[in-house]
């Protein structure tokens, strides 16, 4: 990712006084959303599997009526899937893709708890050392001495590159066949 789409991210970010932030566990690491996009947080429970998805693709939920598809963010940051335990839980975030908005949901390990980051306590994303891809990164924010990677939802949940991916998967698997 260029340095100037990095300071534009970060200017962003800096332009707000002061955030609040969900911050969840995934693999031992705290991350952050905006709560801006949190419609609401779930049990985990009730998935239907979708066949031919890609690995980060746990299924599907009904959430009053809708087709909600649920995210595995372990997985989609190329890890192992989330081992899912009592305190795993689905967050259900509101993403853009395509010009219109969608519900998706995310497996987390477990929910922690909601922050009030100030923009001065805001690091932009680092160019490289981070576990995952920087351009799903907004920024690290900085809580009691530790880093939170506040991640950019639409980026990670992009409707649009995840049905690229499922496509691609499609293909691939209809040339081993």
């Amino acid at each position: 990712m260029g340095a100037l789409v990095k300071k534009e991210i970060h200017a962003a970010v800096s332009q707000q006084e002061e955030g609040q932030f969900l911050t969840f566990w995934i693999g031992g690491e705290m991350f952050a959303i905006s709560i801006l996009g949190i419609k609401e947080i779930i049990e985990y429970g009730s998935l239907t599997t979708v066949p031919m998805m890609p690995d980060f693709i746990r299924g599907v939920i009904n959430l009053r009526g809708a087709v909600v598809p649920v995210v595995d963010l372990s997985a989609r940051f190329g890890r192992k899937s989330s081992e899912i335990t009592r305190r795993s839980c689905i967050v259900i975030l509101e993403v853009e893709g395509d010009g219109e908005k969608q519900d998706v949901g995310v497996v987390v390990d477990s929910v922690s708890e909601v922050l009030a980051i100030a923009a001065s306590e805001i690091e932009p994303p680092p160019s490289f050392g981070a576990k995952i891809r920087t351009d799903f990164i907004s920024g690290m924010g900085k809580v009691s001495g530790k880093f939170v990677i506040i991640l950019q939802a639409d980026r990670v949940l992009s409707v649009d590159e995840m049905a690229m991916l499922t496509q691609a998967a499609d293909s691939a698997e209809s040339v081993a066949a």
